[in-house]
């Protein structure tokens, strides 16, 4: 039996894909995690942050990106990572990927809350490599009040940010089309936002390979 190639996921061309699926399968390793913008490692290589709302499944899909179990951790506890998470990509280092911490848990203190704020908003608005944010929406539910104050923040700090459907195979492949074109279409009216939605399984491996590809387009 001969292996048939898998097919360029469409919108990206063939060579980026093989390029992002053999960068994605070298050398990534857990850098930091910075609790405070002092700690955040230099500016040295671009980064590709990820958004999302803690339950969202960003840690999930972090490791389906990156081919390991648990690069990126993974909790019952919605909320419990409040850091940037860094991790560096190539060897040489050729890029980050940023694990930000996630938004709208309700069981947060408030200042817990606020301590968020003013670390995400420190970090897009000077962080000169930041290359693009991936804001993670879980595709059961579509776009939230929460997830449209990160992409209010992204707007307001010029970050280019692309929306990112997760737990695609959680539901019907008509409804999935609807939130789709439902996000996509909030996303083409938004100054920063790409206008293009990516629809992702880290279950399944559902998008995976686009999403390798955006990164390393992301990154130039």
């Amino acid at each position: 039996m001969t292996d048939v190639p898998t097919p360029a996921p469409e919108g990206f061309d063939p060579e980026l894909v093989e390029a992002a699926r053999k960068t994605f399968a070298g050398p990534i390793t857990f850098l930091k995690s910075a609790p405070a913008l002092q700690h955040l490692p230099p500016m040295d290589v671009p980064e590709v942050a990820f958004a999302g709302r803690s339950n969202v499944g960003k840690s999930s899909l972090i490791n389906a990106l990156t081919n390991r179990n648990s690069l990126a951790r993974t909790s019952n506890t919605p909320g419990r990572t409040q850091e940037l998470n860094f991790f560096d990509v190539g060897e040489p280092l050729r890029f980050r990927l940023v694990d930000m911490p996630g938004y709208g848990f309700a069981e947060a203190p408030k200042d817990l809350v606020k301590k968020w704020r003013f670390l995400v908003n420190d970090y897009l608005r000077g962080r000169t490599v930041l290359k693009r944010a991936l804001v993670l929406i879980d595709s059961r539910h579509g776009i939230k009040p929460v997830d449209r104050e990160i992409m209010d923040m992204l707007d307001a700090a010029a970050v280019s940010y692309r929306v990112v459907l997760t737990k695609a195979d959680k539901i019907k492949a008509s409804a999935l089309a609807e939130v789709s074109a439902k996000t996509a279409e909030e996303a083409r009216k938004r100054p920063a936002a790409h206008p293009d939605i990516i629809e992702t399984s880290s279950e399944k491996g559902m998008g995976v390979a686009d999403l390798r590809a955006a990164v390393l387009e992301a990154i130039g």
